[in-house]
């Protein structure tokens, strides 16, 4: 089977029957088009030329440009679905890269902010120029709710329910979860919506949230520079991203005491092991929670 057609209808295997998310799929894709390229430079392999071996020299190319564990077991990740699907559509005898093993990783514990350090950031808002409330607010519903930037920039006006204080997400693989919403971040929102009515909006995003300055969709692009800049004006030093004030929100529930799985259905994860990694507390608050709690440890 040729790399374009085989590649192409994995495509369309993970679009069709695993209904995952744009940016998934191409991750899975550009991993693969990664294998292939690899493949060419080793007298032009095809897909059934691939054995076990072939995948392990592959591991080793991507240890040699610096890709760390992490990666590489990412993109191992993704070619196994590959020849996983090939397998299964009886187009691979034997899948190549079912015995190998992923690279041992540590686990990576992303970076998160004080509630000084969000309070900074949204204090360092220009809230009298044209986007600063539709900034405010794109910061207070990252954190006060804990969503992905691909939930924010989807989110609709029809899914907020204010006087239940709830808004409806639409998370991956379309799956729609209810999350709360406190009360400043209504009030953000509340003052931005107000302020949206009085401009241009494009037909396609009438029920969008958050919009750019031609009334269209904003980008993911423009809430990560947007989260960039106010760092800096903030005078924060470290790097964050979105996702920064996700793990933000996790983090001060689980300190504060919120149980993991309330968390875990707030943030959409389907397993349990994938929140774990928001536990990153240290002994003393752990040997507190167990004095504290346990009925037998006083």
């Amino acid at each position: 089977m040729k790399w374009k057609i085989a590649i192409a209808d994995f495509k369309k295997y993970l679009h069709l029957e695993l209904s995952l998310s744009e940016n998934t799929i191409n991750a899975y894709i550009h991993d693969v088009k990664k294998l292939r390229s690899f493949a060419k430079d080793k007298n032009n392999l095809n897909i059934n030329d691939i054995k076990e071996y072939h995948i392990h020299e592959f591991l080793a190319d991507l240890y040699d440009n610096n890709l760390n564990s992490r990666t590489q077991q990412r993109i191992l990740s993704g070619i196994k679905s590959f020849f996983t699907f090939l397998e299964f559509e009886n187009e691979l005898k034997m899948n190549p890269a079912e015995l190998v093993e992923s690279p041992k990783i540590g686990r990576k514990l992303p970076d998160f902010l004080t509630v000084d350090e969000i309070d900074s950031i949204i204090s360092s808002i220009d809230l009298s120029g044209p986007l600063g409330h539709r900034n405010a607010a794109v910061i207070e519903i990252l954190y006060s709710c804990g969503l992905r930037v691909s939930e924010v920039i989807d989110l609709k006006i029809s899914h907020l329910n204010f006087s239940d204080e709830f808004i409806r997400i639409t998370g991956k693989g379309n799956k729609e979860r209810l999350v709360p919403i406190g009360k400043r971040a209504i009030q953000s929102l509340s003052i931005y919506l107000n302020q949206r009515k009085s401009i241009f909006v494009n037909r396609k995003a009438e029920d969008i949230v958050f919009l750019n300055r031609s009334g269209e969709k904003l980008s993911r692009v423009a809430i990560f520079n947007l989260i960039k800049r106010q760092a800096i004006k903030a005078g924060i030093s470290k790097i964050i991203s979105p996702h920064t004030l996700r793990h933000s929100f996790a983090t001060h529930l689980v300190e504060n005491g919120a149980d993991l799985r309330a968390v875990q259905q707030m943030l959409g994860h389907e397993s349990i092991l994938t929140t774990e990694i928001y536990t990153h507390l240290d002994n003393t608050f752990i040997r507190n929670v167990i004095l504290l709690y346990h009925p037998r440890a006083k």
